[in-house]
């Protein structure tokens, strides 16, 4: 999803009667040099923000756990002294041994050892996969939240140009004595609450670069200047095809799989019960008056209280299979809830930002258009073109937030599908 917005602010521009053209904001300044565009906002957000430098680190961590979890234990070196006339005088033994003790893991529960760990190394990186799927929907999401506060800048500073070229025609009107001095006051009013609306409108927007500038690993007061715009995206695709999309492509469903095979795995661990890990010692004995020799200690552990095993570890780990296969199926319900309920947004959002710019829009500026003129001829009264005003600015505003809502409603779209939707989301030709 692409934000491309209009920087030019539309309201009363398409008047195309008698009345006077209404300031505009300049055209011929220099073009300004290239900004950071949405794309480039979400991979560096990809790259530098750290919340998910920590979850690479913390794949690292569970790839490292692979190999903890197949090690040997280390070998013990131990020694024993034999027939001493007393324990304080240890140089009285007539024999020395020196043995070196370790452990050899049977060989099917180390290879059960490394799957589960294996599998806890791809629930990592598939939570990666998910916290950067949320993290570029956040970071597109405040990318249009600047975008729309840019706009309603613009709105709002061509609604002071509005209203001072009101309150000149007022001026004008009021030393001829053609209205009143509370239409003066009206107008005066207008103009200082404009003022205001743009006092508010700063504050805004420096929020919303702050939000930006904290996904992208920034300082809260680094410049940001956007390159790309909002539009009225193209019609969205069918469904059914996203939740087969999403199906096929969220992080947390991948995981679920995985984490299900990893308690497979477990259970057939704590089944090896009956497989025992073989002690070994290997011994150097030093005898005073005879010559060195060597022996051998090995031992294994008897499951003779079986039933702790059975009611206990394997128990345990059947009830956990189970566990995971119920919160796969209420997963899988959640996955297709959260495509239906964004695609729901995404399309009524929609509906509204082309609603607004083809009906709406059109209405309010032939409106506004009327009610200038007939008030430069002294026809309609200052509260008449007020009303008109005040209609036109509200569907401007109306729509800048339609634009906005679109188009995050779109990035939590792609966000609930897991994977890029398709690329004939582009603009509408015919947009301001």
């Amino acid at each position: 999803m692409k934000c491309r917005v209009l920087i030019a602010f539309s309201s009363a521009l398409c008047l195309g009667l008698a009345a006077p053209p209404l300031p505009a904001l300049e055209t011929g300044a220099p073009a300004a040099p290239a900004g950071l565009s949405q794309a480039q906002a979400v991979q560096e957000a990809l790259t530098h923000n750290p919340a998910i430098i920590a979850a690479r680190e913390q794949v690292a961590e569970a790839q490292a756990g692979i190999t903890v979890a197949t090690a040997w234990s280390d070998p013990s070196l131990v020694t024993e002294a034999d027939q001493l006339s007393s324990f304080l005088k240890p140089r009285s033994a007539s024999e020395h041994d020196v043995g070196l003790q370790f452990t050899v893991p049977y060989p099917g529960r180390t290879r059960l050892n490394r799957k589960i760990a294996r599998g806890t190394w791809q629930q990592a990186q598939y939570a990666l996969a998910q916290l950067q799927q949320q993290t570029a929907s956040q970071t597109a999401q405040a990318y249009c939240a600047i975008l729309v506060a840019v706009r309603h800048h613009e709105d709002l500073v061509q609604s002071q140009a509005m209203s001072r070229q009101f309150m000149e025609k007022t001026e004008a009107r009021y030393q001829a004595g053609t209205v009143a001095k509370l239409d003066l006051l009206k107008a005066r009013v207008d103009l200082s609450k404009v003022g205001n609306d743009l006092i508010a409108n700063e504050h805004a927007t420096a929020i919303a670069r702050a939000s930006l500038n904290k996904l992208l690993g920034r300082s809260g007061h680094a410049a940001v200047e956007l390159a790309d715009s909002l539009d009225v995206p193209g019609a969205l695709p069918d469904l059914k095809s996203l939740e087969r999309l999403a199906i096929n492509s969220r992080p947390e469903l991948m995981s679920q799989t995985v984490q299900e095979q990893a308690a497979r795995d477990s259970t057939s661990l704590a089944r090896q019960y009956w497989a025992p890990d073989l002690n070994l010692t290997l011994w150097r004995s030093y005898i005073t008056g005879s010559p060195n020799s060597y022996k051998f200690d090995g031992g294994i552990s008897l499951p003779l209280l079986f039933w702790q095993h059975e009611k206990g570890a394997i128990a345990q780990a059947r009830h956990h299979e189970r566990e995971l296969e119920a919160t796969g199926a209420d997963l899988l319900a959640q996955v297709q809830l959260d495509v239906q309920t964004s695609y729901s947004a995404a399309v009524t959002a929609r509906q509204q930002a082309v609603f607004l710019r083809d009906e709406l829009l059109p209405e309010a500026r032939a409106a506004y258009a009327a009610a200038f003129t007939s008030y430069s001829l002294g026809g309609s009264s200052a509260l008449e073109l007020l009303d008109a005003k005040g209609t036109l600015l509200d569907a401007e505003s109306q729509y800048t937030d339609a634009l906005g809502a679109v188009n995050t409603a779109l990035a939590d779209l792609e966000r609930a599908v897991g994977a890029s939707l398709p690329s004939t989301l582009s603009g509408t030709p015919h947009e301001k």
